[in-house]
């Protein structure tokens, strides 16, 4: 059983031919692909920050320059594509933001999405992830 927030062996298993530094991968061969991804959704699914990664998932410093590595490299993309397809996936992830609107707006039309606060006008953007769609209001 997996901990909380890391890949069950079916999910790493649709994942492993992804990552580099496999065996015979050209370069340096990576010591655990699988426990530096688990540091990395750590790090996503927590909101914690890089310094707070724990030991067992290696060097913070070391985990975040290889998770920049991938990022340029479109490694995670293609990863999270690839575990997206699967139906049975449980995660749903929301975030949502206050986004703060200029004097301006107040003399333009009505807009429901406005609203008075006391630091003046605003609005909310929520937005969910849920494997097979992508939704914001």
């Amino acid at each position: 059983m997996p901990k909380r927030y890391e890949l069950s062996t079916e999910q790493w298993s649709k994942i492993e031919s992804l990552v580099p530094g496999k065996k015979g991968d050209p370069g340096r061969h990576a010591v655990d692909n699988l426990n530096f991804v688990n540091g990395v959704l750590w790090i996503i699914r927590s909101g914690a920050r890089w310094s707070d990664l724990p030991e067992r998932n290696g060097k913070y410093k070391s985990v975040h320059k290889r998770f920049a590595r991938w990022a340029k490299n479109k490694i995670w993309e293609k990863i999270f594509q690839t575990l997206i397809a699967d139906r049975k996936n449980e995660y749903l992830m929301i975030d949502s933001t206050i986004v703060r609107a200029h004097k301006q707006s107040a003399t333009f039309k009505k807009n429901q999405a406005l609203g008075r606060s006391r630091g003046g006008l605003s609005t909310k953007i929520h937005c969910s992830w849920v494997p097979s769609s992508f939704y914001c209001h």
